[in-house]
């Protein structure tokens, strides 16, 4: 659904020329919901303006919904849907007219249908009569997501598309990318909320100075990174139960802070029961034992590290 080939874009400044993305390979299927996650500057937007045919790479290929950009821009800018982080409405017209002249554009079949449904789904129908440049920075964040899926796009770019929204609204997005994933189309989301990121994205990837530094589902980077981890809590230590612990051959490390164990597994789902039964017979009395679940917060933060 989109490919990415060695994708390279450089800007000529007065200070010499500046690469925003570099080399850049990857592939996202269809009906994935992708994370593009990365500080500002790190070239996710200028991929996104590649990928949807409104700036031309320095080198590289790349195809977007069986397209090739710089071969089939057009055809790609039709069946794509963006959201921009900056929205760009007209704020003089209401926004219901705003959304009709795109949808005139994109040759939408049932305009006034189309228009209500979007509006409705916002929560914006009440108001749309209203101008665009009196609504707030959240309200014109939803009619921009409306604009962006008038004609139904296989493929959505979305640029920080819950950026200053209320929870309420934020989450009537967060259910429509659902909606999107369930009819199989492709979303492409640039975000800073990891914690909407991790819940939203099948796949993720870290790009930092414009290189790909991580991709992968997140479960798989939080391992990659983190290994796997059994906290064990204790009724009282024992020395005991700290010699049946480390006795065990597939523990592969153990920290002890007052009564809890915090023990690195290979395969915690078999190696738990075993664990559990050999600190039984030492005698200790267990609490409970639970995963250490390392969020994506903490997975981003190291990958920008070691980037």
């Amino acid at each position: 659904m989109i490919r990415t080939e060695n994708l390279l874009k450089t800007f000529t400044t007065k200070n010499g020329p500046v690469t925003a993305v570099d080399r850049l390979t990857l592939q996202v299927d269809e009906g994935e919901v992708f994370g593009f996650l990365g500080p500002n500057g790190a070239g996710k937007t200028t991929t996104v303006r590649m990928l949807t045919a409104l700036i031309a790479p320095s080198a590289g290929q790349a195809w977007v919904n069986g397209h090739q950009i710089g071969q089939a821009d057009t055809a790609i800018r039709q069946s794509v849907g963006i959201l921009t982080e900056n929205p760009g409405l007209y704020e003089a017209l209401s926004a219901e007219k705003n959304l009709t002249i795109y949808a005139r554009l994109y040759g939408v079949a049932d305009v006034t249908g189309q228009v209500e449904r979007y509006l409705r789904l916002l929560g914006l129908w009440e108001r749309r009569r209203e101008t665009a440049g009196g609504f707030s920075k959240g309200m014109k964040q939803k009619l921009a997501i409306c604009r962006a899926l008038l004609h139904e796009p296989r493929v959505l770019f979305l640029d920080e598309p819950t950026a200053a929204l209320d929870p309420e609204a934020a989450r009537t997005v967060h259910d429509f990318i659902g909606e999107l994933k369930a009819e199989g189309r492709t979303t492409f989301l640039c975000t800073h909320n990891l914690d909407e990121a991790e819940r939203l994205c099948d796949r993720i990837g870290v790009i930092n100075h414009g290189r790909l530094i991580a991709l992968d589902r997140p479960a798989n980077l939080r391992r990659q990174l983190f290994g796997r981890q059994t906290v064990v809590e204790l009724a009282a230590p024992s020395d005991a139960a700290l010699d049946a612990v480390g006795a065990l051959p597939f523990v592969e490390n153990l920290q002890v802070d007052g009564s809890r164990l915090t023990i690195a597994l290979g395969d915690p789902e078999a190696q738990n029961p075993v664990l559990v039964r050999a600190l039984v017979q030492a005698g200790a009395d267990v609490r409970y034992v639970r995963d250490v679940e390392h969020s994506l917060e903490e997975v981003y933060f190291s990958l920008m590290g070691e980037g």
